[in-house]
């Protein structure tokens, strides 16, 4: 399904920069979910992630003609956005992990459910306690299921910093989250 994808975003972006620009609208909406749930991060409010979304699709469509194909779309994409982001969030000194999200699907029971919340809790103080540069790599990891090489791409972070962070982090809330799992 990836490689469909990746090549129907070559074939948009070629017709795109053909000049059929209405086509831009599919790239739109293929990842303004992602792009979304990213500004969720970076800005704690639907607001402000929804015009962090709006500013990233303007840069990326702006900007086109830029992506040379070295890597896929999505990551470049996703670099824009994360550099958007971390412009944005350096006036405000502020991340917060995607684990924070607060979304709980419906279950059939009560129990269920109060299980789910108490764990999402309990990720979400662990996450939380972790550094910035972890919180980013195990967002990007996890979260958005990049590669170390595209977490490279859109971070700037070598890939080994990067598989550091992620094992390092992933101890640090094995250990934090130790008694929660115990319990």
């Amino acid at each position: 399904m990836k490689r469909e994808e990746e090549a129907d975003d070559l074939l948009i972006i070629r017709e795109v920069l053909s000049g059929d620009v209405g086509v831009f609208r599919l790239l739109v909406l293929r990842y303004e979910k992602a792009v979304f749930s990213m500004g969720m991060s970076f800005f704690h409010n639907r607001e402000d992630a929804s015009d962090f979304s709006q500013e990233v699709f303007l840069k990326v469509f702006r900007n086109l003609a830029q992506f040379r194909g070295g890597s896929r779309f999505s990551t470049w994409l996703y670099r824009v956005a994360y550099n958007t982001g971390v412009n944005g969030i350096k006036r405000r000194k502020e991340y917060r992990s995607l684990a924070e999200e607060d979304a709980v699907p419906d279950f059939d029971t009560p129990e269920k459910r109060t299980m789910l919340v108490s764990a999402r809790e309990a990720v979400r103080r662990a996450v939380e306690g972790l550094p910035e540069r972890y919180r980013i790599c195990v967002d990007l990891f996890f979260f958005y299921d990049r590669s170390y090489q595209e977490i490279e791409t859109v971070t700037g972070y070598p890939v080994n910093t990067i598989k550091s962070h992620v094992f390092r982090a992933k101890k640090l809330l094995q250990e934090a989250l130790g008694d929660v799992w115990e319990s």
